[in-house]
């Protein structure tokens, strides 16, 4: 057992094989498959909860359901933070399931005890994101952590890991349909007791594998080191990084004085980043600097926590260009849900299908195309352009971002054929009416969102992991699971800007509990458009991206201790 940085334990004890860093990943992804099983069940059906047992209009409805899922995906910052700086990765995991386990019973008692209080329900709702906001950030990095980078085979292992992550929380979700069918047909206190059970079931086996786990204590905040860089660069602004002769800090002992210094760090060590070549100024010792028996971190940083926080920069522009997918995907659990509502459901003369269900396609599709992208299309690809992975991870991404622009075309033209139904049948004012079309009609649909998901969210999950430094990846998987809290948000603010737009034009759309009369082909149709203009700039962002690159030696461009920047 070996100490970090900080003094804590750093366990180690699966051997460093293939096995050991998948005995102990698997085990966590069971758990995270028991997690993503109870979420699911309640978010999938969310829209249906509150447009029909607390009677909110559609659009109100779809706009809670979105604020739920947006802050879920956001306090996933503040989890990623105290676990960097107070409690590891592990604690985190533990104290925020149990937060999420009181959030379910007390959601379970809002709707069976306490009546549908609806003040109580969003209560709930709320403490279920702070659970959430303490284990998304950190379950998928500990989870990969148990593959030891220094072990090779290890590390071959590791590079299959996100896709069969990806599968587990994709099996979760496909399972949790079941949760929708007690919610549809049993109540919805039968079906939030299974979940509540479930997130109790996750917790305790996650704390029965505590033996097998590689885990480490805190590390120290990420967002600390950051803010210590930009105020060191801007406290050297007037000191000029193209003069020559610089000295950079490379790191050492505190208690030294820096006019002894730079100090070789240890390999491996992040290349040299010329971007962003203002923060350069924070790693450049000056008079001052040199004159004083101890370091002020924040008025000089190390060469390797510069680079970090370039890494982070490179990200930003990626991970704004991909915002509009989330407000794509936000669509899946909010009004597509209700246009299902409207159709043809039965299957056999006693059983009808609840359309929240229909999100099992979603995870059927995605079970089938992410082996065959791993297992078929990357060799070939592999062997057409010589890269490990075939193609690279950025264009993973563009790929599904492409997709979710057909998504909304095909979802544009069944609604307008939906709608078209309706007129024909004289149903446009009867909302509640079942109109003649089968609900099958939106499997194209459905199996598009799949695609899209296993290309580009597969992609972000190894983006955000593979492209930040190892001190912060929970930074990287909080930034990540950002993406949905904010594209979500952002199809609120682009619901709201629609209906003023249009309610000025004339016609409210998306307007009251009558989908019929909603407008919401051309709601989808406004939304491809936003995701072209979307993508053309993702385009530009992906093909001046600079991946990260890890060397053995420092650079030679900083190598010298009289050197240019």
């Amino acid at each position: 057992m070996a100490e970090n940085g900080n003094g804590d334990a750093l366990h180690r004890n699966q051997p460093s094989t293939s096995k050991g860093g998948w005995h102990a990943a698997i085990f966590i992804m069971c758990v995270e498959f028991t997690d993503r099983f109870a979420y699911y069940g309640l978010t999938g059906n969310l829209i249906q909860y509150l447009t029909r047992v607390l009677q909110e209009p559609n659009a109100t409805a779809s706009k809670n359901v979105n604020t739920f899922i947006g802050v879920s995906a956001l306090f996933p910052l503040l989890g990623g933070f105290i676990a960097d700086s107070y409690l590891g990765r592990f604690n985190t995991i533990v104290a925020s399931s149990v937060i999420y386990l009181l959030g379910m019973i007390w959601l379970t008692l809002s709707a069976s005890v306490l009546k549908n209080n609806s003040t109580l329900f969003f209560v709930g709702l709320y403490i279920l994101s702070i659970g959430d906001g303490g284990h998304k950030p950190c379950v998928q990095t500990f989870a990969a952590n148990q593959f030891d980078d220094n072990s090779p085979e290890e590390k071959i292992a590791k590079s299959s890991f996100f896709n069969f992550w990806y599968l587990g929380l994709v099996a979760g979700g496909l399972a949790s349909c079941l949760v929708i069918y007690i919610e549809e047909d049993v109540g919805w206190a039968a079906g939030l007791c299974v979940v509540t059970g479930a997130v109790g079931l996750a917790l305790v086996l996650f704390l029965v594998g505590i033996r097998r786990y590689r885990k480490e204590g805190p590390t120290g905040s990420p967002f600390t080191s950051m803010a210590q860089v930009f105020v060191a660069a801007i406290r050297k602004r007037r000191v000029g990084t193209t003069r020559d002769p610089h000295i950079y800090w490379f790191g050492a002992d505190e208690n030294h004085n820096t006019s002894h210094l730079p100090t070789q760090p240890k390999p491996p060590s992040l290349a040299h980043a010329h971007q962003f070549s203002f923060l350069d100024r924070a790693m450049i010792i000056d008079d001052l600097d040199a004159s004083s028996n101890t370091r002020n971190p924040w008025r000089l940083c190390t060469v390797s926590q510069v680079q970090e926080v370039k890494l982070v920069l490179r990200l930003v522009p990626v991970w704004l260009s991909c915002l509009m997918f989330f407000v794509v995907q936000a669509q899946l659990y909010t009004f597509i849900v209700k246009q299902g509502e409207t159709m043809v459901r039965s299957i056999g003369p006693h059983f009808n299908i609840p359309p929240a269900s229909l999100q099992s396609i979603v995870s059927v599709v995605i079970l089938i195309t992410v082996p065959i992208y791993d297992r078929v299309f990357v060799p070939f690809a592999r062997k057409l352009t010589g890269h490990p992975s075939g193609i690279t991870v950025l264009q993973r991404i563009g790929l599904g971002l492409f997709v979710s622009i057909i998504n909304m075309i095909v979802a544009a033209l069944l609604e307008s054929k939906r709608v078209g139904v309706a007129r024909e049948n004289n149903l446009l004012d009867n909302p509640k009416a079942t109109l003649p079309m089968s609900i099958w009609w939106m499997l194209p649909q459905y199996s598009i969102f799949g695609i899209s998901n296993a290309l580009a969210i597969v992609g972000f999950q190894q983006l955000f992991y593979d492209e930040v430094a190892a001190t912060m990846k929970s930074l990287g998987a909080a930034a990540y699971i950002s993406l949905f809290g904010f594209g979500t948000l952002a199809s609120n603010v682009v619901i709201t800007v629609v209906q003023d737009i249009s309610s000025k034009a004339g016609e409210k759309w998306l307007a009251g509990s009558n989908l019929n009369r909603a407008h919401l082909d051309s709601f989808y149709w406004v939304l491809a458009g936003l995701s072209a203009v979307n993508f053309c700039i993702y385009i530009l962002v992906a093909k001046n991206f600079v991946y990260k690159k890890e060397i053995n030696v420092i650079d030679s461009s900083i190598n010298n201790n009289h050197n240019q920047v």
